[in-house]
């Protein structure tokens, strides 16, 4: 993974892709957290290859896919030229097997931008697929339990695309892993093959260790409010596990070692974090937030 700015790769999205389509943007991860904590200062970057789009609301996915896709190619944005990369399918190819949509800039193989969007209602589970039908092909724009906490109350950039809030990616992680499952991530960082849910929960670490003791402060509120209106029906169990992972975390040297790994080589990369220092702010999170927001929901 390549060392980039955060500010100069939004900046490279929106340009690219067309204004009209600004709207319906959503970028989150590193990206994301880096344009929030240091996008105005060039000296701070962060190693990532994927810039996840977030389209939203589901309703306008598909046309804002197929609109955002062919205009990117168009411009001489590319799909990958090889690794995993699957052909495009066809109209039998079942959902679950169709590509995501994956376009690496003119002239670069460094980074790429990937287009998802959010599930269909609160009451979907697991990882689906909304058909997207190009010239080129079938492919599928993927969606996750939580991204519909992505995209609660995005903020907006100077350059019309938004970036999620920093706390509700956090949230969206913690709840996507309320255990440490064994599965890996395909792509190592830095030679090591890292559990996909000890690179996540790292990253709520590393946002909450840039994000501060006094913001965190403010988040059971935030965290509540988006819960009950993106799961009005079982927001209180869904709060009260919100720390399960997370925890296990904690308590684990191993995962910690992975979980500080995935950091100092994604969104801490410019900054010097020890695993210590990172296993405190964990405890500060769950005792400041986590904490906190499962007390209101139990009340």
């Amino acid at each position: 993974m390549k060392l980039v700015s955060p500010r100069q790769i939004l900046q490279s999205v929106a340009s690219a892709v067309p204004a009209d389509c600004h709207g319906e943007i959503i970028v989150v991860g590193s990206v994301a957290a880096g344009y929030r904590f240091f996008g105005n200062d060039p000296a701070l970057q962060v190693r990532t290859k994927d810039v996840d789009c977030l389209l939203a609301p589901r309703v306008k996915a598909v046309a804002a896919g197929r609109s955002i896709a062919e205009r990117l190619l168009a411009c001489g944005w590319h799909f990958p030229r090889a690794g995993t990369w699957q052909q495009p399918g066809t109209a039998s190819t079942p959902d679950d097997q169709l590509p995501a949509v994956r376009l690496y800039p003119p002239n670069s193989d460094d980074w790429f931008v990937e287009l998802l969007t959010v599930p269909d209602a609160s009451a979907e589970r697991g990882k689906r697929w909304l058909r997207l039908e190009l010239a080129g092909g079938h492919f599928g724009l993927v969606s996750f339990d939580y991204l519909s906490l992505a995209a609660h109350a995005p903020t907006p950039t100077d350059f019309g695309i938004q970036v999620a809030r920093v706390e509700m990616m956090a949230l969206a992680n913690l709840l996507e892993h309320r255990e440490i499952r064994p599965e890996r991530m395909i792509g190592k960082i830095e030679d090591r093959a890292i559990r996909r849910s000890n690179k996540d929960l790292g990253r709520v670490l590393a946002i909450a260790r840039l994000a501060g003791d006094a913001e965190i402060a403010s988040w059971p509120g935030l965290w509540e409010a988006a819960l009950r209106s993106c799961f009005p029906e079982d927001w209180q169990e869904r709060a009260q596990h919100a720390g399960d992972g997370l925890r296990q975390l904690l308590g684990s040297p191993a995962d910690m070692d992975e979980a500080h790994h995935a950091c100092v080589y994604g969104l801490l990369a410019s900054l010097r974090v020890t695993s210590d220092e990172l296993r405190f702010t964990g405890l500060r999170l769950v005792a400041d937030a986590i904490v906190p927001l499962a007390e209101s929901a139990r009340a």
